[in-house]
Formats: structure tokens, C-alpha cells, sequence
């Protein structure tokens, strides 16, 4: 087909498409989260599969008691306790293991060398000096960055499409006592209110995900708010007020598309500014609850354990990873919606038709 006869979102795809080092970022990072969706399946200190007895048992979905393997206490059991793996070994049982057999929280005391251990055949990329799988931490941890940064680009972006279409729409009063209050909030001394509000509230990741929303909402405001300023003046938004339509359904269906182009171009770095902000928070302690998976924590452990370097080289390769391929998509999608660009394609293809 023609470049004359796409439609505009099939030319915007082929513009992304055409876009190589964006377009294959994307797939990389879309990859890696998934892949750490399932991180249960990967990196657990639970088995996927017990057969014992002739039954099956999945561990990595719901704990069994000790009994249940013919042991004694009925707590349930810790298939790293070599008294257990015996016990399912003796009645001629076995089990399959993920390929590394710890979770971000498990604590091997088995360790031979002492904490922070170097990367072995035991733990890929050593340990912690908790003793805890480097590997699963960053698996787990890439995750959690990731929800978090999904999480806080959905709401903040809500918060600040709203606002600032309110803004650009009605204009006057609305726009200028908006605009005021914008730049006090955005004034604030965020770092301040964060260690204030950690000192008071326990954190936690949905305590920690409402106050980081509070604060960086403003992003977006600006750009929709200029994008409805122009759009309100066009002559169909005239015509549909003319013709009685209400506010809400002009604002939805007839301003909103248009604005939607300039903002979706945001939306990766949105995402980019979410995660460093989490990163930078854990590293200084304030964010995520002690003991959670968090890259940030790996960097501060790499800054105190000098003697293990591969804590913080395995944290920033992450991390440089993950914003990178980020970066790259986002510069792609803001390419491939720029109007310009479209327009550029649309005369060409006319000219050569």
C-alpha cells in the first residue's frame, strides 16, 4: 500500500517503524518487563513442581505445610532446609527448580564466603551484604521500578491532562487563578516534604506512589494547556458549541484528540523521570519500605560495600539500561507523531503520485 492511501495512525506506525534504534528499544524493554512479570518462575526459593508420592504440588503458587512431605512441624515448609528436600528425596520424590533458586528476600545461609560474596557458580552476581541474591534483587527490583513508574506516569498524566485542559478550555478566571496556584505547587520543596511526611506516615510503595503523584502532576499541564488554547479557537469546536453541544462532550470528543498527539510524546520520559525519581529516593532511604526490591537500595549498597564492586556496576547497568531503551522509544514516538514530519510525507507522496 501506498504511503498516500495510509491512514494517519498507519503512517505514524511506519514513521515509528522507520525509526530502527526506537522501534527495537521498545521491543527490548517490552521484553525485559516481561519477562520480570513472571520473576516467580525465574528467580524464587520456592520449587515450580513437587512430585512426592504420586501428587503434584506447586509450591511457587501456594505453600504447603512441612506435613504434607511427611514431616513433623506444620508450618510451611522451606524447601531450602536440606531436612526437607531428604524427606521428598526418600519417598522417591522430585522437584523443579527456577534457574536461580533464591528470591529478592532469601537469605542464603549456606554461604560459603562471607557477605557481600563475589559472583559464582552458586550466585551469578553475588550476594548482597545481607546475603542475599544479587541477581533476584535486580530481576525484582527492575519490576517493581518499572509498576511504579507505570503507575505514577498513569496518574500524574490524568491529573495533569485534566487540569490544563480545564485551563486551555474555559480560559480567563479559570485559566490565570490555574496557572497561579501551578506555579506555587511546583514551587514547593519536594525533597523537604518527602523526608517530613516519611518521618510522620510509615512508607510504604502506595503511601510513597500518592505523595510522588502529588508533586508531579505539573509536567503535562503546560503542553495541554497550550494545546487547547489553540484548539478551542478552531472552527468545528465553534460549530459544535454554536449547535448547543455541552462542554464535557466538545472537551472529550473534539479538543482532547488533538491535544492527545503532543502529549503521548511526553508519556516515556513521564516514565523515565518516575523511576529515576524512585531510584534517587531509595538510594537516600526515603522510599520503598526497608527490605523491598529496589535498584536504588543496590546503588546505596554498592556506595558502602567499595570492596564489592559488582553491587553497584550490576545496579547501574540496570539502570542505564532501562533508561536508555526508555529514551530511545520516547524520542522515537516523539518523531514519529510530529505533525510536521506527517505533513512532510503527506506533500511528498502527493508530489510523486
Amino acid at each position: 500500500m501506498s504511503a498516500a492511501h495510509l491512514s494517519p495512525a498507519q503512517r505514524r506506525w511506519q514513521a515509528f517503524r522507520s525509526n530502527r534504534r526506537g522501534y527495537w528499544s521498545m521491543w527490548i524493554f517490552v521484553g525485559l518487563f516481561s519477562i520480570s512479570m513472571v520473576a516467580e518462575l525465574i528467580a524464587n526459593d520456592r520449587p515450580i513442581i513437587v512430585s512426592f508420592e504420586g501428587d503434584w504440588y506447586f509450591p511457587v503458587l501456594k505453600s504447603y505445610p512441612e506435613t504434607t512431605f511427611g514431616g513433623e512441624l506444620p508450618l510451611a515448609a522451606n524447601f531450602t532446609y536440606p531436612h526437607v528436600r531428604s524427606l521428598i528425596e526418600a519417598k522417591g520424590g522430585w522437584m523443579l527448580w527456577p534457574p536461580i533458586p533464591y528470591r529478592y528476600d532469601t537469605i542464603d545461609y549456606y554461604l560459603e564466603d562471607h557477605a557481600p560474596a563475589p559472583p559464582s557458580a552458586r550466585h551469578w552476581l553475588g550476594t548482597d551484604d545481607g546475603a542475599k541474591d544479587t541477581l533476584a534483587r535486580l530481576i525484582y527490583g527492575f519490576r517493581m521500578s518499572v509498576a511504579f513508574g507505570f503507575a505514577m506516569t498513569v496518574l500524574s498524566a490524568t491529573i495533569g491532562i485534566t487540569v490544563g485542559a480545564l485551563q486551555g478550555y474555559f480560559g480567563g478566571w479559570v485559566d490565570l487563578v490555574g496557572q497561579r496556584l501551578v506555579e506555587i505547587w511546583s514551587g514547593l520543596p519536594v525533597l523537604f516534604l518527602l523526608i517530613i511526611m516519611g518521618s510522620i506516615i510509615e512508607p510504604n510503595a502506595l503511601w510513597l506512589l500518592l505523595i510522588l503523584v502529588l508533586f508531579n502532576w505539573m509536567f503535562l499541564v503546560g503542553v495541554v494547556r497550550a494545546e487547547f488554547l489553540r484548539a478551542r479557537n478552531f472552527e468545528f469546536v465553534r460549530a459544535a458549541i454554536a449547535l448547543g453541544v455541552g462542554h464535557r462532550t466538545v472537551i472529550l470528543r473534539h479538543v482532547l484528540p488533538n491535544a492527545m498527539v503532543a502529549t503521548l510524546t511526553y508519556l516515556p520520559f513521564l516514565l523515565n523521570v518516575a523511576v529515576t525519581i524512585l531510584t534517587a529516593l531509595d538510594f537516600l532511604g526515603f522510599g520503598l519500605p526497608l527490605g523491598s526490591p529496589s535498584l536504588g537500595e543496590l546503588l546505596a549498597q554498592g556506595k558502602n560495600n567499595i570492596q564489592a564492586p559488582w553491587l553497584g556496576l550490576s545496579g547501574f547497568v540496570t539502570l542505564a539500561v532501562m533508561l536508555t531503551l526508555l529514551i530511545f522509544t520516547g524520542e522515537a514516538i516523539r518523531d514519529a507523531l510530529d505533525p510536521r514530519g506527517l505533513a512532510g510525507e503527506s506533500t511528498s507522496a502527493g508530489l510523486s503520485a
